[in-house]
């Protein structure tokens, strides 16, 4: 009873939040339709694998997300050009880069917000979330009203070995909710120090930092749940959440 009175609190709380200050607040002050400062990842960093998650079918909601018209990555100038850079750097080193998601519309956040509220939808439960229940996702933060994707400068993504044919290990997939997937996990990421564990061994603790090193190289931050997400330290557009879908934007 109590675990169901904090979850009905917190989709309250999340509801309230998103009717006073969600999509309209959105909408009303920022141009969030304008794609003039895109680009399209397949062109500015062609070395770059694809494998857009939302497009598909296997990710942790188990359906297309609203807003992915297309099985295209999206960035802004600036965070693409960084990724060239990034992109260049590990091709020297044997890798490529593969981007999972990239620019992400508001209207895509709110899918997995309504997916979040909807505790009966289990569907990838197993091979996304196996130790967690739905309703402490808001509560951990691993679903959000407002993504910094949707601001155009953030990116997920991994490596691939051109040796092996291979993504290369790193000791969890992308998009688990759990505290393996965090960059400190085994390890600390400032000075590349493994700490021995049952979880992740230092190889795959070691590959987590090529990519992290590569991204700190070329002007990305990043997040402190999450080894696959960085935003350019830089962004251009801090306090704006677009909302045109995710595309073709040639011009």
């Amino acid at each position: 009873m109590k675990l169901f009175s904090r979850y009905l609190t917190t989709l309250l709380a999340c509801a309230a939040l998103l009717s006073a200050c969600g999509q309209k607040d959105i909408i009303e002050k920022n141009p969030t339709e304008d794609t003039s400062q895109f680009v399209m990842l397949a062109e500015a960093v062609p070395d770059a694998i694809l494998e857009i998650r939302y497009y598909g079918t296997y990710n942790f909601v188990g359906t297309r997300i609203d807003g992915y018209l297309q099985p295209t990555a999206l960035l802004t100038r600036q965070a693409a050009d960084s990724l060239r850079a990034v992109s260049n750097d590990v091709m020297a080193q044997g890798f490529r880069l593969k981007i999972y998601d990239a620019y992400r519309p508001q209207k895509a956040v709110d899918h997995f917000v309504r997916w979040a509220a909807d505790p009966a939808d289990t569907l990838m439960k197993r091979f996304f979330y196996p130790n967690l229940d739905k309703s402490v996702l808001f509560e951990q933060e691993y679903i959000i009203l407002k993504s910094g994707h949707t601001r155009g400068s953030t990116v997920d993504l991994t490596l691939f070995d051109m040796s092996t044919e291979k993504e290369l290990d790193m000791g969890g997939t992308f998009d688990w909710f759990g505290h393996e997937s965090h960059p400190d996990f085994g390890g600390n990421p400032v000075d590349g120090t493994y700490i021995p564990n049952d979880t992740i061994t230092e190889q795959q603790f070691r590959n987590r930092m090529i990519l992290r090193s590569a991204m700190l190289r070329h002007g990305f931050r990043p997040l402190d749940s999450e080894w696959w997400h960085f935003t350019l330290d830089n962004e251009p557009f801090p306090d704006t959440y677009f909302t045109f879908p995710v595309m073709d934007i040639n011009r």
